[in-house]
């Protein structure tokens, strides 16, 4: 299993950015599928963002494309979501994810089996 840190979560008020990090360790991230999820208090978790660590290729939800990018540094093994124009809307606990996954399957939490612990974002109206 991949292990993941997620870090840069905050307050920040509508209009403003935040950048959320994701540590990758504990194998080869080659062929492996990166996913950032949300979860906001009494709902499900939601897709919000994947990459594929070896051709770059991205997917957004539709409430985040054009205010949000996901990018990865192969070097370092970080995967970055950048949140610009934030929204109350957007406060929950963003999560980092991981696993080797067709294309079809990137947008259901249910197949990632690497899972880091979450980080807090608020956006304040």
């Amino acid at each position: 299993q991949v292990q993941l840190v997620e870090s840069g979560g905050g307050l920040v008020q509508a209009g403003g950015s935040l950048r959320l990090s994701c540590a990758a360790s504990g194998r080869t991230l080659s062929g492996y599928s990166m996913g950032w999820f949300r979860q906001a208090p009494g709902k499900d978790r939601e897709f919000v963002a994947a990459i594929r660590w070896t051709s770059g290729t991205t997917y957004y939800a539709d409430s985040v494309k054009g205010r949000f990018t996901v990018s990865r540094d192969n070097a370092k093994n970080m995967v970055y979501l950048q949140m610009n124009a934030l929204k109350p809307e957007d406060t929950a606990v963003y999560y980092c994810a991981a696993d080797r996954l067709h294309w079809t399957s990137l947008m259901v939490a249910s197949y990632y089996g690497s899972w880091g612990q979450g980080t807090q974002v608020t956006v304040s109206a």
